[in-house]
């Protein structure tokens, strides 16, 4: 099979693509997979260390724009149109899997005008933009949760998960003890996170055990949070930009702080990590917001609102979690109920039904 991607430009979108392509490549010796996304994405740093092959299109969102900057994106819609027109004709994918992002446009676009069969995966509860509109033209809507059928005809709606990166199968499900507090705030980090741990580590210094952290901050922040890491004596090698073994991660995590994105709930479930939740606010329709009730609600997770974040409750939290193993293995536990691993295995299987081969088993 000749696979092409289309989209990224954080994690959320980029992560399950690399599954599938690497699922696929591991599948059938024989196929070929081909990125493509924008050089401001987090594609362009990622791919290139997992040798996968990325195209690129000029192409920016359209969210928040007023009418005068809609009008001054047409330019960029045209000549995104044709670079996405020469890489389909150069790759010539069998089938095009757009997995969100404004990159996604001008390729599922093309594939479109060329005849050239496309399916989509939607990760989030509440569908994206780019995925409902080009939702009517695609063979096949892939959800990640159930919830989201309500944005697109439900005939051409299959459950699928969402594929995860290789590796997070296989996370023990016994709790480490003691474990590292895993924090991160998706691929960019986030702000609010970083800074209220900066806040709070001095509050960790008289703790009798000192915790051992894994901090992903985004590169923005990170110089900045690996000083107050100095600052406060914990150690700075424990702050990175960007985690790219997130299995070693997970494994060695007993507790974890963290955004409620779908790909971010989606690998916290297949690992069963008990976690704190505090949802980006700002996320189209508080989408963040539901996904964190959802395993707060079965007791896998804590929701704690950004809008109630400081310092001293978010360490009176850690601290009393960390300090209770059957709380957190039983929190674990809860998230793996929910976990749906195999996504990547199920979308490339329905990738071939359309396209008459063989179905493939999990390698």
């Amino acid at each position: 099979m000749r696979l092409l991607l289309a989209g990224g430009g954080t994690g959320g979108h980029l992560f399950p693509a690399v599954a599938l392509a690497q699922l696929l490549l591991l599948q059938e010796s024989e196929s070929a997979v081909q990125f493509v996304g924008t050089e401001r994405g987090l594609e362009q740093r990622l791919l290139p260390k997992l040798g996968l092959p990325l195209a690129t299109v000029d192409m920016v969102g359209v969210v928040g724009r007023g009418w005068r900057g809609k009008l001054e994106l047409l330019p960029k819609l045209i000549k995104s149109l044709i670079q996405a027109s020469k890489i389909l004709g150069n790759f010539k994918p069998d089938i095009v899997i757009g997995v969100g992002g404004y990159a996604s446009v001008p390729v599922l676009l093309m594939a479109r005008l060329k005849g050239i069969p496309y399916l989509i995966h939607e990760q989030n509860a509440l569908p994206g933009l780019s995925n409902r509109l080009l939702g009517r033209g695609a063979k096949l809507i892939c959800l990640s949760f159930s919830a989201s059928a309500a944005g697109f005809s439900h005939s051409r709606i299959r459950v699928t998960g969402n594929p995860l990166r290789q590796g997070l199968d296989n996370v023990p499900a016994e709790i480490s003890q003691p474990g590292k507090l895993l924090i991160f705030g998706g691929s960019r980090g986030a702000r609010a996170i970083n800074q209220v741990v900066m806040q709070m580590l001095p509050l960790m210094q008289g703790w009798e055990d000192k915790i051992e952290i894994l901090h992903q901050t985004g590169e923005e922040d990170f110089l900045q949070v690996q000083q107050a890491y100095r600052d406060a004596g914990f150690d700075p090698q424990q702050v990175v930009p960007f985690i790219d073994a997130m299995p070693a991660a997970y494994s060695a995590a007993s507790l974890v702080i963290c955004r409620a994105g779908a790909t971010t709930l989606a690998e916290l479930t297949v690992c069963g990590r008990p976690a704190i939740l505090i949802p980006f606010p700002h996320a189209a329709g508080d989408h963040q917001t539901a996904n964190a009730k959802a395993l707060e609600n079965v007791g896998a997770a804590m929701l704690l609102p950004q809008d109630e974040l400081t310092a001293e409750g978010l360490a009176r939290l850690v601290k009393n979690l960390l300090e209770d193993q059957q709380t957190l293995q039983n929190m674990g536990e809860q998230a793996r109920l929910l976990g749906l691993p195999g996504a990547a295995g199920r979308i490339l299987n329905e990738c071939r039904r359309l396209l008459g081969k063989p179905l493939v088993e999990d390698v």
